[in-house]
C-alpha cells in the first residue's frame, strides 16, 4: 500500500472536517441536492466523454494509486547484472532456468526472447511496442480522473447558479431563501473538494506510477540486449546505472560492498 497516498487523502478531508467541526454544526455542510447535483452530474459527463468499459475500469485503475507492484530499479538492475554474469560464465542458454524466477512477466519475456535466439533489434522492437500500448493503457484511466477532476467543480458551478435561481425566485418568501443559498454554496464546495482531493491529485499519482514502471522496462530492455551481446557484467552495471539517480546508484553500489 501506498501510504503518501492514504496520509495525503485523510489529512486533506481530516483538515476540511476539523475546520468545519470548529466553526460550527457539521449538519450544515450536508445538502442532498449538491451531492446530487455533483456526484450524478460528474459521472454524467464522464460517460459521455469515454466507453462504459473505460469508465468502469478506471476503478482498478484507480486502486493503482493506494497499492503498487512496481520493481524498485536498484534491485532490478542487481538481478540483470547477476543474469549478465551467469550468461558469460556459462551462456546466455544457462538463463533458462532464470525464467521462472524473474518475479516479473515483462523480465521473464524478455529473457526468453533472448535465450529463444531473436534478433536483438526484433527484441527491441516488441518490448518497445509493448511499452507503448501500456502508457496508452494508462494515459486513458489518467485522462478518465482528469475529466472527473474538471468535470466536478464545473458541476458545483452549475448547481450554485442553479441555487441562485432558486433562491432569487423565492425573495418573496424568506424561509426558501436559506435552501436555495445552501444549494448554491454547498455544491461548489463539495466539487472543489472532489476535484482538488481526489480526482486530480490521484491522476497525478498514476502518472507517477506509469514514469515508474516504463524506467523498470526500459532498463529491462537495455539490461537484456548487454545481456545478449555478450557485454561484461560490469559494463551491463554501468549502462543500466545512468538510469537511475546518484543516490540510487549509491544504494547499488553500498549493498554490493
Amino acid at each position: 500500500m501506498d501510504i503518501a497516498t492514504v496520509i495525503g487523502i485523510i489529512a486533506g478531508f481530516g483538515l476540511i472536517v476539523v475546520s468545519i467541526l470548529m466553526g460550527g454544526s457539521p449538519g450544515v455542510f450536508v445538502n442532498v441536492p449538491s451531492l446530487v447535483i455533483v456526484g450524478g452530474g460528474t459521472i454524467a459527463a464522464t460517460l459521455i466523454n469515454f466507453p462504459l468499459g473505460d469508465v468502469i475500469g478506471v476503478v482498478g485503475t484507480l486502486r493503482n494509486a493506494f497499492f503498487t507492484n512496481e520493481a524498485d530499479p536498484g534491485k532490478l538492475i542487481e538481478k540483470l547484472v547477476e543474469f549478465a554474469t551467469i550468461a558469460r560464465r556459462e551462456g546466455i542458454l544457462a538463463l533458462e532456468n532464470s525464467v521462472g524466477e524473474a518475479g516479473d512477466e515483462f523480465l521473464s519475456k524478455s529473457i526468453q526472447l533472448a535465450i529463444d535466439g531473436t534478433a536483438p533489434e526484433l527484441i527491441k522492437d516488441i518490448l518497445s511496442t509493448e511499452l507503448a500500448f501500456m502508457e496508452d493503457r494508462h494515459a486513458m484511466g489518467q485522462s478518465i480522473l482528469a475529466a472527473m477532476g474538471a468535470a466536478a467543480p464545473a458541476f458545483g458551478m452549475i448547481g450554485t447558479l442553479i441555487g441562485l435561481v432558486q433562491m432569487l425566485a423565492s425573495m418573496d418568501d424568506p424561509s426558501q431563501i436559506g435552501a436555495g443559498m445552501a444549494v448554491a454554496l454547498l455544491t461548489t464546495l463539495y466539487g472543489a473538494i472532489l476535484s482538488n482531493v481526489v480526482f486530480n491529485p490521484c491522476g497525478g499519482k498514476l502518472k507517477v506510477r506509469t514514469a515508474r514502471e516504463l524506467l523498470s522496462k526500459e532498463i529491462t530492455i537495455e539490461g537484456i540486449l548487454s545481456i545478449q551481446s555478450g557485454d561484461n557484467p560490469r559494463v551491463v552495471e554501468q549502462k543500466l546505472k545512468a538510469f537511475i539517480s546518484p543516490a540510487e546508484r549509491d544504494a547499488i553500489t553500498e549493498a554490493a560492498s
